[in-house]
């Protein structure tokens, strides 16, 4: 139920599947096919630390997404709630955690970490995750880490491995577990202060957060039959959900609501579409804005993978909601689509607002990423601000803090294009985070993403 970032692994941002990792390093070039899971042995099924190793393994070998690895693996083995919830703990607190838990192995290891296999660098990683931030007895920690390498028929490292996680002992060294230059850049723009904000949000495992389904109940109906559920701050839509399998809380078959961060939520609220209008969103995977949309307007969902499409599909199917669903490249509209009264770009983008969310991102961009993101949303404007109508709106978003990405983006497009003026929404619409007029989230203690958005009016 994860919102993946958009590129689906970076192709469809114009990035190379994960350009940087921890320490600087290049990482290996992505398998042609991922690695084979081992075969489950139903009398004796894999504990959830081998469980954790698989995945953090996979994401390592191939650059997958670390919520799409994870999904995969607890498709295939099915573990029981406690230890789904172990696994999901592991696989994230050590990635969130990653460069101090480097810096820990570093210091002791007798090779370089790029050296290490891929599932012994990831047990090595989860054993020094459990001491260091989870309370977990130190020869606990190391034995059942040792174990799970057993399972996986890994004897031959089990020494090397006990060794190393008996000497990291139980501090962790200190970091902040980002890039430096990503540390620098958000320094200059916001503030040490705000930097620190946003690396703690960043570090900080985020709740699960839901946009009622208007078409089927109302937020106050939704919290009284959610238990330990509670409304959103801002969004008049949302609320964190209570903990356990969003599946398997009440209102999800039912489709009342869609997992949503409250920030995206803004977007569509910020969008303020009149209703009934003929709606495009030209980047519509995996589909919340879309099905936010078509509430109350009639929507066209284009993606360029014909691989998501059923994915929206099944969402708008669960919610009982009507999309046209089809594929395309939003950087080459056909015609034929004809002129729409509001165009949604929800841009591929470097996702550097969403790195509580997707903690392998952090290390994955960088500084050179940027342009190259810019140059591939400037294509996109382009063409999508062809399917506005006169008098409709082009409407822009991006899940990332980087200005290059957002506002820069913003006014380099408007000194192009006289016709289209920003404009905020009307005060119906609603109480808005914004700077300079344009909506802007930033991590933090509101608990949302980063995000950004722009309101252009087609005048002529």
């Amino acid at each position: 139920m994860s919102d993946e970032p958009k590129d689906g692994g970076g192709a469809r941002r114009g990035l190379k599947p994960g350009s940087r990792l921890a320490g600087g390093r290049k990482p290996k070039a992505p398998a042609a096919k991922p690695p084979e899971l081992p075969k489950k042995n139903p009398r004796r099924p894999f504990s959830a630390r081998a469980l954790a190793i698989l995945v953090l393994a996979r994401v390592r070998a191939t650059d997958a997404f670390l919520n799409i690895a994870l999904d995969t693996v607890l498709d295939e083995f099915r573990p029981d709630e406690r230890d789904a919830g172990l696994v999901t703990e592991l696989c994230y607190g050590s990635t969130r955690r990653q460069q101090q838990l480097d810096d820990a192995i570093t210091a002791y290891a007798d090779r370089k970490l790029e050296k290490i296999e891929d599932r012994v660098l990831a047990a090595l990683r989860i054993g020094a995750y459990q001491r260091f931030f989870m309370r977990v007895p130190p020869h606990a920690a190391v034995a059942a880490t040792v174990d799970a390498l057993k399972e996986l028929g890994l004897m031959r490292a089990t020494g090397f491995v006990n060794a190393l996680l008996r000497k990291v002992g139980d501090e962790p060294p200190a970091g902040h577990n980002h890039p430096q230059w990503l540390v620098d850049r958000w320094t200059r723009h916001f503030g040490a202060e705000e930097t620190a904000r946003i690396i703690e949000a960043d570090n900080t495992a985020p709740e699960v957060v839901a946009r009622i389904n208007r078409t089927r109940t109302t937020r106050d109906e939704l919290l009284a039959a959610l238990p330990g559920s509670r409304p959103t701050a801002v969004s008049p839509l949302g609320l964190v959900l209570p903990s356990g399998r969003p599946e398997d809380l009440f209102g999800y078959e039912e489709g009342l609501w869609q997992v949503q961060d409250e920030a995206a939520q803004l977007v569509g609220l910020y969008a303020a579409v009149p209703p009934r209008a003929r709606v495009l969103d030209a980047c519509a995977a995996p589909g919340g804005k879309s099905c936010h949309l078509a509430e109350d307007h009639q929507v066209v969902s284009l993606d360029v993978h014909a691989n998501k499409l059923d994915k929206i599909r099944r969402e708008a199917a669960r919610l009982g909601l009507k999309l046209d669903v089809r594929q395309a490249d939003a950087a080459k509209l056909p015609e034929a689509l004809g002129e729409f009264d509001a165009v949604l770009l929800d841009a591929p983008c470097s996702g550097l607002g969403t790195l509580r969310r997707h903690p392998e991102l952090r290390f994955r961009r960088g500084p050179e990423d940027l342009p190259r993101l810019a140059s591939l949303q400037r294509a996109l404007l382009e063409s999508c601000q062809q399917r506005v109508k006169p008098g409709g709106l082009l409407v822009y978003a991006v899940c990332t803090t980087e200005p290059e990405e957002g506002a820069d983006q913003i006014e380099l497009f408007l000194r192009s294009h006289p016709d289209f003026t920003a404009e905020p929404p009307p005060a119906s619409a609603g109480t808005f985070p914004t700077w300079q007029a344009y909506l802007r989230t930033l991590p933090g203690p509101s608990g949302m993403d980063g995000f950004f958005a722009a309101r252009l009016r087609r005048m002529y």
